[in-house]
């Protein structure tokens, strides 16, 4: 430690390993999925050769990816604590860099939000802090002159640099502590749905509605590829034990359920198609699955509404809302409190334990995740959350179609070229499909089946095409006769509009 560059060496481990710990305490405590560290895990992870994958699941004990990436760190920090011996900034620049991979990372995790780079920053906020401090009293201890080593000043300094070293060390295992404490609630809520059993069935896909495409997104979007999109900052972790659902307002009659008071009323299943009024013209903010819950029609009959009433404003535990046609719940479509998707409980992500789901309609006036309160109101009476900033009141998803394959900017062989994609008009249904080529003609595409007018449709086509390039276009009607409109238009305030396009090459 006289002169010691090894002493530098763990000043970066210290701070760095100080940032990790804070980092995984806000990504706990925000009851995320992911901390920065397990998120760099899963990327890394998925990138492994199979043959690794499949030697490490006959290995017993966790996966090996995070502790081989700890390992790695430990060197980087080593590293740049030896770089702080000259320059502490330069050291510093080096855990900015480290963040801002980390916050890439995270933000490619599926379910991520902006929300998630808050455990990232308060990790290089620490670091760097731990970093400074160390560096400051370490640079002092070290600057003493030779003859000064062993001294009276030396020994106090070299005391003043192993308390605070110690306070580190200290501060980050409390961290990871307290971490560990705040996401009990968030691996007890995981554990209880992994053993939740109800009345749902698994899906099967019905025969016909899958076309065979290469490229072709599936028909049925597995949960983990399900679009995530959310307000909250910390996702409620509710156990079934702690939730209800209250109907209340312009009705006769307020009824308040529990869990199981609700999944006894008896649970439906259906296909359903969601989308988000975020999602842009050939966007991937759409997604369908097996939904099994209670309908909502019976319960709001039942809770029998005031003449009045022509809204309901649905409240998550998060405190988010949204404001939903009455009409809408209980005019028959199938709109439903979900308590399982695709044949298993809910995911966190998602809702668990209860969400509401409702066809034909925006998530923004629809979906809302942790839901504990539909408050029977009017229009005029309520300001959600998204209507109150600049979006419809009301969210018919539009009529649209995209293009999944080929791949913009695609290379193939001239000749015939098979174009593939889905479309879809929740609460009418898809009639038809047609492609242009370069300015053609419009050639109607084959459909794939539908089990209800509420589900999308895959659709495919065959086109001869010379060399060069060539751009095509999708365009769908709906079983009422609309043309879906070509006209383009923002997803403010009430969703996209215009047809998607991919151009492709041909040689």
């Amino acid at each position: 430690m006289k002169k010691s560059g090894a002493a530098w060496g763990l000043v970066g481990i210290l701070a760095g390993f100080a940032g990790l710990a804070a980092a995984f305490l806000v990504a706990e405590w925000m009851h995320l999925r992911l901390d920065p560290v397990s998120a760099v895990s899963e990327r890394v992870h998925g990138w492994l050769p199979l043959g690794l994958v499949d030697w490490a699941r006959g290995v017993p004990g966790p996966s090996f990816t995070t502790p081989v990436l700890l390992l790695l760190g430990l060197g980087v920090f080593i590293g740049l604590g030896v770089l702080a011996r000259r320059s502490r900034w330069g050291a510093a620049g080096g855990y900015l860099l480290l963040a801002l991979l980390g916050g890439i990372f995270v933000l490619q995790a599926r379910g991520a939000t902006r929300w998630w780079l808050l455990p990232v920053a308060a990790g290089f906020a620490v670091a760097v802090l731990a970093l400074f401090v160390l560096a400051r009293r370490l640079g002092r201890l070290q600057a003493l002159p030779d003859q000064e080593v062993y001294g009276e000043t030396w020994r106090g300094r070299r005391r003043e640099f192993l308390a605070v070293s110690g306070a580190v060390v200290a501060l980050g295992a409390v961290a990871y502590v307290a971490g560990r404490l705040g996401g009990r609630e968030v691996r007890e809520v995981e554990a209880e749905r992994k053993t939740q059993v109800r009345s749902v069935t698994a899906p099967e896909v019905p025969p016909g509605a899958r076309l065979d495409v290469e490229g072709l997104s599936a028909w049925m979007t597995p949960v983990g590829s399900f679009f995530i999109k959310d307000t909250a900052v910390v996702r409620p972790a509710l156990k079934t034990e702690n939730w209800t659902i209250k109907i209340h307002g312009l009705v006769e009659n307020e009824l308040e359920l529990t869990f199981e008071e609700l999944v006894n009323r008896g649970i439906e299943e259906s296909w359903i198609t969601m989308v988000s009024v975020f999602n842009e013209v050939g966007g991937d903010l759409v997604g369908n699955a097996w939904f099994s819950g209670v309908l909502l029609a019976p319960l709001l009959a039942e809770a029998r509404p005031l003449p009045d009433a022509d809204a309901v404003l649905q409240t998550s535990e998060d405190g988010w809302t949204c404001g939903t046609p009455l009409e809408a719940m209980t005019d028959g479509r199938g709109s439903m409190l979900a308590v399982a998707m695709n044949g298993e409980p809910l995911t966190i992500e998602h809702g668990y334990p209860v969400r509401t789901v409702i066809p034909g309609l925006y998530g923004h006036v629809s979906a809302t995740k942790w839901v504990v309160d539909l408050e029977v109101t009017r229009f005029d009476q309520i300001t959600p959350y998204w209507t109150d900033r600049g979006f419809a009141e009301l969210g018919p998803v539009k009529l649209s179609s995209r293009i999944e394959v080929p791949d913009a900017e695609a290379v193939l062989p001239a000749g015939q070229v098979v174009v593939a994609g889905s479309a879809w008009a929740p609460g009418t249904g898809i009639a038809e499909v047609a492609v242009q080529v370069d300015d053609g003609e419009w050639q109607e595409a084959v459909l794939g089946d539908a089990p209800n007018p509420n589900t999308w449709v895959q659709w495919k086509a065959a086109l001869d095409v010379e060399p060069g390039e060539h751009t095509v276009v999708v365009r769908a009607t709906d079983k009422a006769g609309l043309v879906q409109t070509g006209v383009v238009a923002d997803i403010r305030p009430d969703g996209a509009t215009g047809l998607d396009q991919v151009t492709f090459t041909t040689t």
